[in-house]
């Protein structure tokens, strides 16, 4: 039964081999089961002595199994990478993917449209971060049936997410800096990726700003509608929101910004007016990436599992993938507020205050 032909067998070799049919071979290779044990067990030996092989896509198309995640990103991949932020998540994505044999597929817009580019897509699932669950073009693919993590997404009754305690990291933030006396407090919010999409969507700005004004108003303190600036989660973002922030005329005693990558770039800007942190100007970011510890000087954060939280949702999501839990829970991570040295006392020097 050797093939002499030269060239590479084919599932037609096999079926005519064994005397069986080619839908017989498929099955002695996906799904045994369908076939008496001795009739799979000859075709397979009929295969061995023919040195054929599956092909990959073939066999990926039969079972309608790619082995393939997507990761679903509302910016632009030269964007979205640019943030150390979502390198650490990334991580743990490919860590938990890796384990269980997947590869990735980061998917990013195509001419503007997240469902124009998954439906070019071949994947099994996918992770969705920043996105609200009620995005339109997310309902469009939870509708479509493939299974979806959403992180860092308000949860809905049957939509699995990761997120963490914004409100909470964010409060422990606030507190820290009332702590030290400061009461000219400027905010760094982050700019909302999706501006006027889902407008119910109460994302990681909305619960970190809602942490911020609850310190505040428990201490009996009154944050001016001018105490915030909006900006891009980058180091660029932050610089030009401290600048705004001077050029209107704030003199804030200390800064809370709702990222790292910001609080490094408000630092920088900081420096370049002429401003000592904390001395001056006291800094904390959120999210504890790992260049935060080594700043100059090192940076006061709020500390997230960020690659914990990659790890999660790939698990969440092979659960539904595989059939072990068709409707995960949300899960929700802790925080903990990470004191160094961007933070002091609140300066007495004229000059500061509003």
């Amino acid at each position: 039964m050797e093939e002499r032909t030269g060239r590479r067998p084919r599932i037609a070799d096999v079926a005519r081999e064994a005397g069986v049919s080619k839908t017989a071979v498929s099955f002695a290779f996906n799904s045994p089961g369908r076939l008496a044990p001795e009739t799979a067990t000859r075709i397979r030996t009929v295969a061995d002595s023919l040195g054929y092989r599956p092909h990959p896509v073939a066999r990926m198309l039969s079972q309608r199994a790619t082995r393939t995640l997507g990761v679903l990103t509302p910016q632009a991949l030269s964007v979205i990478f640019s943030n150390p932020f979502f390198g650490a998540f990334s991580e743990g994505v490919a860590l938990a993917a890796e384990q269980e044999g997947y590869a990735l597929h980061f998917i990013s817009p195509l001419h503007g449209s997240l469902a124009h580019a998954m439906n070019r897509a071949t994947v099994d699932g996918a992770v969705v971060i920043g996105l609200s669950a009620r995005h339109p073009e997310i309902e469009q693919l939870r509708a479509a049936g493939l299974p979806l993590v959403t992180v860092d997404s308000s949860a809905l009754p049957d939509q699995p997410t990761v997120e963490i305690d914004d409100v909470g990291g964010a409060r422990q933030a606030a507190e820290h800096l009332i702590g030290l006396g400061h009461r000219d407090v400027l905010v760094v919010d982050i700019e909302p990726l999706n501006p006027g999409v889902g407008m119910d969507f109460e994302g990681v700005g909305t619960r970190r700003m809602r942490g911020y004004l609850g310190a505040f108003e428990a201490a009996g303190i009154a944050l001016p509608d001018t105490a915030s600036v909006v900006a891009p989660a980058t180091i660029e973002g932050g610089i030009a929101a401290l600048r705004r922030a001077w050029e209107d005329g704030l003199r804030p005693t200390g800064v809370l910004v709702m990222s790292d990558a910001m609080a490094i770039g408000v630092i920088r800007a900081a420096r370049e007016l002429g401003l000592r942190v904390p001395q001056d100007l006291s800094v904390i970011g959120f999210d504890d990436i790992d260049i935060s510890q080594h700043t100059n000087p090192p940076l006061t954060t709020v500390h997230q599992p960020i690659r914990l939280k990659g790890e999660t949702a790939v698990r969440l999501l092979l659960g539904m993938i595989e059939g072990r839990d068709r409707h995960p829970a949300p899960v929700r991570l802790e925080t903990r507020l990470i004191i160094r040295e961007s933070t002091g006392p609140a300066p007495r020097a004229a000059g500061h205050g509003r």
